[in-house]
């Protein structure tokens, strides 16, 4: 029986490297191939440096493959809607780093036990995954009727990728705020900072409430940064929740680890954290099935 659940990452970009080096230490995933579609893609050669697979004939050089159980999507938004449906069709796992929302929203520390058995499940987007862990902490003990959150990031940490999506960024984001945080309403604001030396991220989430229980709403929030923190170390909250009436606000800054890309790039980095985190968790359970079945 496999001791590990091989998978593959489409989309040879920083984040789809970056998730690559995460993966070298997974206790329950193998990292078999990276796919892209530009032959001297830089991605590519790290790819094959560390002894991985890597190919530029894009997806279909990993459909038909039934050793590769989970496929990690770092492509766009209208890629992935191309390779959703092939995948399901091979009977593979979609893990979807875009913002196309072709599955489930999925937040590690929020909602993944309930989508575990998902065929394709979505991570949002990096704002989602940083303040959709607050929003519903808070949701919990105070009910949130509002939550607008404006995720800042260096502009030297949105590639192309980040750049072409921000339209969906913005829309996926307000509404993983509602379906995952419980927020009766939602919004979301990016903005790319030009300043030199890059900012880390951060984020300000607001939020109106009907319950605002401050020293309820604060061990909420600091519960729910201990959670994130096992999977993202440099998730931190920069200052204790604000209560001003009905409204809370509350402000995170998120240090990448720089396993492939710079600190400062910490939206990228809490994505493949969390993709990280989503993966390992879905293949344990497939391994675990594996060993039932086998008993």
């Amino acid at each position: 029986m496999a001791k590990k659940i091989k998978a593959a990452i489409i989309g040879p970009g920083n984040i789809g490297i970056d998730l690559m080096y995460k993966l070298m230490d997974s206790k329950y995933i193998q990292l078999d191939t990276v796919v892209g579609v530009i032959p001297e893609s830089e991605g590519l050669a790290l790819a094959k440096q560390n002894g991985f697979n890597s190919t530029h004939e894009g997806i279909k050089a990993i459909l038909g493959n039934k050793e590769i159980e989970i496929v990690f999507d770092a492509t766009g938004a209208k890629p992935h809607l191309m390779h959703a449906p092939l995948l399901k069709e091979d009977g593979k796992i979609a893990i979807d780093l875009t913002p196309a929302a072709v599955g489930p929203y999925v937040v590690p520390v929020v909602n993944l036990e309930e989508n575990l058995d998902s065929p394709n499940v979505n991570m949002v987007t990096c704002g989602g995954q940083a303040t959709i862990p607050i929003v519903a902490a808070i949701n919990r003990v105070a009910d949130v009727k509002y939550a607008e959150i404006v995720a800042t990031i260096s502009s030297r940490s949105a590639g192309p990728g980040t750049r072409q999506n921000i339209d969906e960024f913005t829309q996926t984001t307000s509404r993983g705020l509602v379906e995952v945080g419980g927020a009766d309403k939602g919004k979301a604001i990016i903005i790319l900072n030009p300043a030199e030396p890059p900012i880390l991220m951060r984020d300000t989430i607001y939020t109106r409430v009907a319950n605002p229980d401050k020293k309820a709403i604060t061990a909420a929030v600091e519960e729910m940064v201990e959670k994130v923190r096992q999977y993202v170390p440099g998730y931190q909250l920069k200052v204790p929740p604000i209560v001003d009436g009905d409204k809370v606000t509350v402000m995170l800054e998120i240090e990448g680890a720089g396993n492939y890309l710079p600190k400062y790039a910490g939206n990228l980095d809490i994505m493949t954290a969390a993709a990280k985190a989503v993966g390992e968790k879905i293949a344990q359970k497939l391994l675990q099935k594996r060993t039932r079945e086998v008993v």
